[in-house]
Order: C-alpha cells, then sequence, then structure tokens
C-alpha cells in the first residue's frame, strides 16, 4: 500500500489533514488564554516600558526609567512590543507572537518532512508537534522560544536548498536566520547549528575546499549577525543606555558568554544569587564597584512617560515542580526561583527518560530513536550523502546535539526543551512511514516490529503517566484501539483486503497520540503554579484565575501617584520582583536597584542620593527582602529617609490594605521578611 496521496485525486486530503492538525493545535493554545493575565510580569513590564520611547525599544529596557536592561537579546520582546501597540498590553497582545511562531513551526515541520518522505511523513510531524505537552506549555506564555524555534526551523529549510541547490545565497539566508534567533535567546540558538553545518558539508555535491570555503564565509556571516546588536550595545556609552541586567560587568558580550552561555552548561555558582528574567537564579561573580553610568541616560529617564495602550483530569500523584505558586508583587519570597532547579533531575544518559523531565518531550521518543535507527541502515553511506542520510544529520543531529546537551548541563529550566520538539515531531514522522514501507521487503518482520515498537511506546507513556498521576483514566481505551489495530494489521497480512493494513497501522499510530495530546489539554487547563516557568502538567490541577493579573497595593498605588507628580520615579525598590507589577498598574518608572533579582548594582547608594536631590526619586520601597542585604544602601536609607507611617505598603497575600502598620511581613517557608515605604524627599 503506497502511503503518498495521488495528486490528481487527492491533493485536497493532506490540506485538509493539515487543517485539522491546525484547528488542534490552536484549540491547545487558545484555551482559557484570558486566565493567564499578564504570564511572567517582568517580560509585560519590559513591553509596556518599550512601548515608551525608541529608547526603551531598541535597549530592551526592563522598566520606563530605562535603567536596566532584560537579560535577553531583543528580537523576541521586539517582536511582543509590536504585537502589543496592536491588540494592547494584555494577554493576547503578548502572547500572539508566540502562538503565531508555534503554529507556524507546524506547518513548517510538515513542509519540511513531507517533501522528502511524503504527506503522511510530513502530517504525522506536525500531529507530534501540534500535541507535545512543553510545546503547548511554552506557545502559551510570553517567554521567547517559540519565536526562536521557528526561526531556527526557517533556517534549516535554507540550509536543506542550500545542500540540494549548492547555492551561496541559501547558506547565508541560513546563518542571517541562526543569528537573528539568537538575537531572540542568545547561545540557545546554536544547539542546532552543527547539524546544520553538517547537513551541508556531507550532503553538498561540490569540491571540498569549495563547501569549506563557502561555510567558512557562512560562519563569519551567522557570527557577525549573532552579535551585531550585542556589540552595539556594548559600544554605546554606559551613561546613555540601560545597565546590562545580570551582566556582572555591564557588558552583553559577558552576558553572552557566562550567564546565558558557559554557566548553563557547567552550572551556576553558588557564592551569589541572581535571577534571571523567565525566574532563573544563578550565581556570577562578586560586584565590581559601580560602573559609570549606572545613573541611566537622560534620554531614557528625564521626564515622566506617558501610559502606552494597554475534561475529565487525572488524579494528582506529586506536587507541582514549578515553583511557589505567583503572589503579590512586592511580597514575592526571596527564595523565588532561586537556586539551582530541583526539577530537572540529575544528569545522566537517562535524564530525559525519567521523572520529572520525561513528560516535557519524551512521550514519543522511542519512535524518534527507531526513525534513527531506520535511516542510519537504511542503505550503505556514500558521498554526498542521500536524502535520507541528509535527513539522519539534520534531524538526528539536532536532537542527538540537543539530547547530550540536556543530559549533562546542569543549569536550564524544564520548558528549555522545547528545543527538541521539532526535530523528534519529524523523526516520528519519518520513522513510522519508513517502517511501514519496509512491509515491502520483509512483510512480517515490518508486522512485529510496528506492533513491538507501538507498544513499547504506549508502556513507557504508561511509565510517564503514572509518575505524576495516580489513575490514567484513558488507558483502557487506548489499549482498545491499540488492540484493534494490531488485529486489523495482522489481517492484513492474511486476508486480501484492501487498505485493511492500512486501517490497522493507522489505528497502531493513532494509539500512540492519545496520551501526549491528553496529557497536552491539562498543560494548558494547569499551567502550574509558576506562570513565569511553563512546563508540561505536572499531575497537580490549578486554576489560574486572576494568578497572571495584576496585583498591587492600591493605597500604595494612590498615595504614590499623588506625591510623585514632580519625580520621574514612582518609587524604587530592591528588585523587579517588587517592581515590575506597579510597572504595569501605571505605567510609570520604577527604578530595579538591583536589577531582576538583586545581584546588579544598577546604581549605588552615591547615585541614589544624587537622584533624590536632583527631584528625580523621593520615594523607596526598602527591607530585608532581596536587595535589603545590601549594607551601603541600607545604612544610607536608614541615616536619610523616613518610613511612611499611617498606611499599608503591601500584605501578606492579596496586596491589599488592612490598616495596621506602615510595613509589610512576608512569610518565605517560615522567615517573615519585612518591605518598608521610605520618603527620601523631606
Amino acid at each position: 500500500m503506497n502511503l503518498t496521496f495521488e495528486k490528481s485525486k487527492h491533493k485536497i486530503l493532506p490540506l485538509a489533514a493539515l487543517t485539522a492538525i491546525l484547528i488542534l493545535a490552536a484549540a491547545l493554545r487558545f484555551v482559557n488564554i484570558d486566565s493567564l493575565g499578564y504570564v511572567n510580569h517582568y517580560y509585560a513590564a519590559a513591553v509596556k516600558s518599550m512601548l515608551q520611547s525608541w529608547h526603551n525599544f531598541f535597549f530592551v529596557a526592563a522598566e520606563p526609567g530605562g535603567a536596566v536592561s532584560v537579560d535577553k537579546p531583543p528580537v523576541g520582546l521586539w517582536l511582543q512590543t509590536i504585537s502589543a501597540y496592536f491588540l494592547g498590553v494584555n494577554t493576547l497582545g503578548l502572547l500572539m507572537p508566540q502562538i503565531l511562531a508555534g503554529l507556524a513551526s507546524v506547518v513548517l515541520v510538515y513542509h519540511l518532512v513531507s517533501r522528502k518522505f511524503g504527506e503522511w511523513a510530513g502530517l504525522i510531524a506536525a500531529l507530534a508537534l501540534a500535541v507535545t505537552p512543553v510545546a503547548v506549555a511554552v506557545d502559551r506564555n510570553n517567554t521567547i522560544d517559540s519565536t526562536m524555534i521557528f526561526t531556527l526551523l526557517l533556517a534549516a529549510w535554507a540550509f536543506i536548498k542550500a545542500t540540494e541547490s549548492a547555492k551561496m545565497r541559501y547558506l547565508a539566508l541560513g546563518a542571517v536566520l541562526v543569528g537573528v534567533a539568537f538575537n531572540i535567546k542568545m547561545m540557545a540558538a546554536f544547539l542546532p547549528v552543527p547539524a546544520f553545518f553538517a547537513l551541508y558539508f556531507l550532503g553538498v555535491r561540490e569540491g571540498l575546499w569549495r563547501k569549506v570555503g563557502k561555510l567558512a564565509v557562512t560562519f563569519a556571516l551567522l557570527i557577525a549577525v549573532s552579535f551585531s546588536w550585542a556589540i552595539a550595545v556594548d559600544l554605546t556609552p554606559a551613561d546613555q543606555r540601560p545597565y546590562v541586567g545580570s551582566s556582572a560587568d555591564n557588558s552583553e558580550m559577558t552576558l553572552i558568554v557566562g550567564y546565558n552561555g558557559i554557566n548553563r552548561l557547567m552550572g551556576m555558582g553558588r557564592n551569589r544569587s541572581v535571577a534571571s528574567t523567565d525566574g532563573d537564579s544563578d550565581t556570577t561573580q562578586p560586584k565590581p564597584d559601580s560602573p559609570q553610568g549606572a545613573v541611566p541616560a537622560s534620554s531614557g529617564m528625564a521626564a515622566r512617560p506617558s501610559n502606552p495602550p494597554s475534561g475529565n483530569r487525572p488524579q494528582p500523584n506529586s506536587q507541582d515542580g514549578n515553583g511557589p505558586q505567583n503572589v503579590p508583587t512586592g511580597n514575592r519570597p526571596q527564595g523565588q526561583g532561586g537556586g539551582t532547579p530541583s526539577n530537572i533531575g540529575e544528569t545522566g544518559a537517562l535524564r530525559l527518560f525519567t521523572s520529572p523531565l520525561n513528560k516535557e518531550t519524551s512521550w514519543l521518543l522511542p519512535i524518534a530513536l527507531l526513525a534513527i535507527v531506520l535511516l542510519l541502515t537504511s542503505s550503505r553511506f556514500s558521498f554526498p550523502l542521500s536524502e535520507k542520510h541528509q535527513a539522519l544529520v539534520l534531524w538526528g543531529g539536532w536532537l542527538v546535539t540537543g539530547g547530550v546537551f540536556f543530559s549533562v548541563a546542569s543549569y536550564f529550566h524544564e520548558y528549555y526543551l522545547t528545543l527538541l520538539a521539532a526535530p523528534l515531531a519529524a523523526l516520528v514522522g519519518i520513522g513510522i512511514v519508513e517502517l511501514w514501507k519496509m512491509r515491502k521487503q520483509y512483510p512480517l518482520f515490518a508486522m512485529l516490529a510496528s506492533i513491538a515498537v507501538v507498544g513499547g511506546t504506549l508502556a513507557f507513556q504508561y511509565y510517564i503517566a503514572i509518575s505524576f498521576v495516580k489513575t490514567v483514566g484513558w488507558l483502557l481505551p487506548t489499549l482498545a484501539i491499540f488492540l484493534a489495530g494490531m488485529i486489523l494489521l495482522a489481517a492484513g497480512k492474511i486476508v486480501t483486503v484492501k487498505n485493511l493494513a492500512l486501517a490497522g497501522v493507522t489505528l497502531l499510530v493513532a494509539s500512540m497520540f492519545i496520551t501526549p495530546a491528553i496529557w497536552s489539554r491539562y498543560t494548558a487547563l494547569n499551567p502550574g503554579s509558576n506562570l513565569s516557568l511553563p512546563a508540561a502538567y505536572s499531575g497537580k490541577e490549578s486554576n489560574p484565575s486572576n494568578r497572571g493579573s495584576v496585583q498591587v497595593n492600591e493605597s500604595l498605588v494612590d498615595y504614590l501617584e499623588a506625591n510623585t507628580q514632580d519625580t520621574t520615579y514612582l518609587m524604587a525598590v530592591p528588585t523587579s520582583m517588587q517592581g515590575a507589577d506597579y510597572v504595569l498598574a501605571t505605567g510609570r518608572p520604577v527604578l530595579y536597584i538591583g536589577g531582576f533579582k538583586g545581584a546588579d548594582e544598577v546604581v549605588n547608594a552615591d547615585e541614589l542620593s544624587q537622584l533624590v536631590e536632583d527631584g528625580d526619586l523621593r520615594y523607596i520601597y526598602w527591607g530585608s527582602q532581596g536587595m535589603g542585604s545590601n549594607s551601603e544602601i541600607a545604612s544610607w536609607v536608614e541615616s536619610a529617609c523616613e518610613p511612611v507611617q499611617g498606611y499599608d505598603t503591601a500584605t501578606r497575600n492579596a496586596g491589599a490594605p488592612d490598616g495596621t502598620s506602615a510595613t509589610a511581613n512576608v512569610s518565605t517557608g517560615g522567615n517573615r521578611q519585612s518591605i518598608t515605604l521610605y520618603d527620601c524627599g523631606k
């Protein structure tokens, strides 16, 4: 039975099937989306900031005053800002670029696989990506991985075209696209580059030195595009741009190589705690002396900016691994997201096969590994490589490179595994179709191998699911479909009935997609307790209603708005964790003294004093949380400022006034920390 559609009669069938897959993918990504609110408030506040000036837009300022930048490159946040310009700073405006990128990736994977292996392979690959739980979680979040992955898939297309045609313009396009992806998520974008370069080197039909020369030029172009924005930032005088968040020395190059590069593989030190924009917490070198220009440029802070547009679930078996629930801004525990992530398991070869990471992308991993074996043994190697071996280098190389990295890396979050979703999905489509094609030469082996592989995959999926939930309610229907497919496939070898075997293999394939599809639905309905860290469903039901919304002390906002009409800043806070929601609520500059989570010396005590003297700052929201441990600033606050009495600066849980004191107590695992509003302008 030929698995390709007859173009003359059935051209509409693959289009209809792809449309159905896209509808499923869109449903998973849009369902209950309004409940997510601003999702990652730090990114959302940055988008609101970037809408206020071209200066903030270019330098991806974390808050409207332009004092410190987000510790990621600009392109992903630029896309969110453009979306928010038209749709507003709201859930849809912030998430639309990622959702569209996720849906476009489904289509692109279909195209890239089907052009070499047929429509069935492309459709299966598209379905696999559509229902990968971590991909669903990431597409529904304002982290920037979805746009990076789509850009990398475009780069894969360019390198495929370059290999087929030996034309330099496609290599150049691929280099530019990887460079753009780098400017979305930095070093993460380089993970599939070895596979891209190996594809061209081993697959193109041209002389050795000619392709070496072309690849050298391609690499130079890739590096130039990748580092272009970082160099532009570093060449800008420090007093004319924001402090580079999480860099330790106010340099984008340091951020790229260290914090967002080597430290992700080797792990973060423990002498200083830093947090990245997605809730990471790591360490860097000891603080340097306060850099020149730590007080932001006047162009970013001189005046108060104007406001821009604004089923039946399984029983849980384990605790959600996403960290503590979002708590009101200003009341978040110091340890939120801190330390080495505890939900990535131990390093080792089985890391992706075992809990807690196996729930992210591994549901169909056995089929992808089978595809690598089938492609590897499909024929003898010859140079240039055959189409099957080219697919092995591209998709297998991408998956294996990523798999090795995530098996040994010491510092990443669960959702980073979405980088593996596209190559894994492509290999799933290829592997299933290649196994079916073996029926022509080895019918009995192909039938037994199909049953064994699908049965093994279902057993692996059950093992994953039961690690997180007590009962797997869909197990019996899944087994019934599997058994029906097995019977039909076996009958097709005995009885000469048209399409009987095809119906059997279709049921077998369908049985493998039930569990990941259901898990993706649970992922969409239960996004976890920490919306800043998207992840696949962890077995714990959650109701995200209002959890992503702004949580501020309204009485504090009213007081500050009434008393800061002539100052640039609404207030200064230790870190973005206390300030991001106030940026979202007011659109006003809020000075993040310590950057995201306290390790950046954006300003020191002398510079704070100068801001107060110049009339740019009056109030500081200060205490033992976050940067409250900075003795220099703490001493200055105590000596130069006075606590504001008469109302609450925050409350423990709801962020609403309770009329008891001017100090907020914050519960952090048994410890209580306080944050107080200080008036430094009297």
